[in-house]
């Protein structure tokens, strides 16, 4: 079986936005994930954060100075993926932390037009600075277009502007968002299962964790966070809320059905992953499906040996009706044998399969 393939990640966000800040906990959090990382602005980032990072190895690739989405192409930048995504690097998923004045649009083209078949896109996650967002609106406009194209809006330093002021705020964004979701954080603190598999805090494997080395709130600042605040203040407070829904079908689901509900997903919901069983549409293979944002990717691969049959999924969104969902999914489970797919209604499936996994 091919080993599934390595999530990519471009984190986003205009100068002082707290997307370094963000990393490290990434890096703090990861619970034995072993991350890799294309820094930009190598001098931007805490050296002691990458060097607990990269313990199996050189598991970071510095740019330098420069753009990326300017310094490089779609060609250039699989050198670097070709490095991280080598088989000893042992690697879960990469972050690529994008310089303050980067097109992620560019960035995303450039990962989408990779040869590399070890990687797929995991997402464009735009870091946004709540106090200073009309400052930045009004210097860089486009920022306007560069929410709309995020599948994941991280809204940072929400302690700096107030609970009214940041509920407003979080409405103006999230109608800008296109439907992707909004996440209110202080000190850059989301829940990495939002972003990436999270392996149980006992898990090592080579690697040292940062629990291990220091403590959560030791040097948790943003940017221009002042270092005299009380971290202690904003302990309930560390990252957004979100929903998850868990989802089982002990019967296979309708290829059809199934494509209906996922194109019309709604607002907020940011992440799908697990397996699909389509029955007598595809007997020999479950269905691993990858959804972040608007991306969407099925892999198929052997049923393991005594593996029971079943669908399960994990949605995660943040305002999402997690009731109507289900009865959404549920909706797609197959009635009975009068119901059974054929091969022919996988070709919706198929479209989202990578060329070289359709492959028999």
């Amino acid at each position: 079986m091919a080993k599934k393939p390595i999530p990519v990640i471009v984190l986003a966000g205009f100068l002082g936005s707290g997307k370094t800040t963000l990393l490290n906990h990434l890096l703090r959090a990861s619970r034995g994930t072993r991350i890799g990382v294309i820094v930009n602005d190598f001098g931007s980032i805490e050296i002691d954060a990458m060097t607990v990072a990269g313990q199996l190895g050189d598991s970071t690739v510095s740019l330098g100075n420069g753009c990326l989405c300017c310094a490089v192409d779609a060609s250039e930048l699989d050198v670097f993926l070709d490095k991280l995504t080598r088989p000893a690097a042992r690697l879960d998923v990469i972050v690529i932390e994008a310089s303050g004045l980067a097109e992620p649009q560019e960035l995303v083209r450039m990962l989408l037009a990779s040869d590399n078949e070890r990687v797929v896109y995991g997402g464009l996650v735009q870091v946004v600075d709540a106090a200073e967002f009309d400052a930045t609106r009004e210097q860089h406009p486009e920022i306007d277009r560069q929410l709309g194209i995020a599948d994941l809006i991280v809204l940072n330093k929400a302690d700096r502007i107030g609970e009214a002021a940041g509920q407003l705020l979080l409405e103006r964004i999230t109608a800008l968002a296109g439907g992707a979701a909004v996440m209110p954080a202080t000190y850059g603190r989301i829940d990495p299962e939002l972003l990436f598999e999270c392996r149980p805090r006992t898990e090592r494997v080579g690697q040292l964790s940062f629990e291990d080395l220091r403590d959560d709130d030791d040097d948790d600042h943003d940017d221009d966070h002042d270092d005299d605040r009380d971290h202690e203040d904003h302990d309930g407070h560390l990252h957004a809320a979100y929903e998850t829904v868990s989802f089982s079908s002990a019967g296979p689901l309708h290829p059809r059905r199934l494509l209906d509900f996922l194109d019309s997903r709604p607002d907020g919901l940011y992440r799908i992953k697990g397996f699909v069983d389509f029955g007598a549409a595809d007997p020999h293979n479950r269905y691993a499906i990858h959804a972040v944002g608007r991306f969407l990717r099925f892999h198929p691969e052997p049923w393991p040996d005594g593996a029971e049959r079943v669908t399960q999924l994990v949605l995660i969104g943040s305002g999402i009706d997690t009731g109507a969902l289900l009865k959404e999914l549920d909706a797609a489970r197959t009635a009975g044998p009068q119901d059974a797919p054929d091969e022919h209604s996988m070709w919706g499936v198929l479209r989202f399969v990578q060329e070289e996994e359709a492959a028999p």
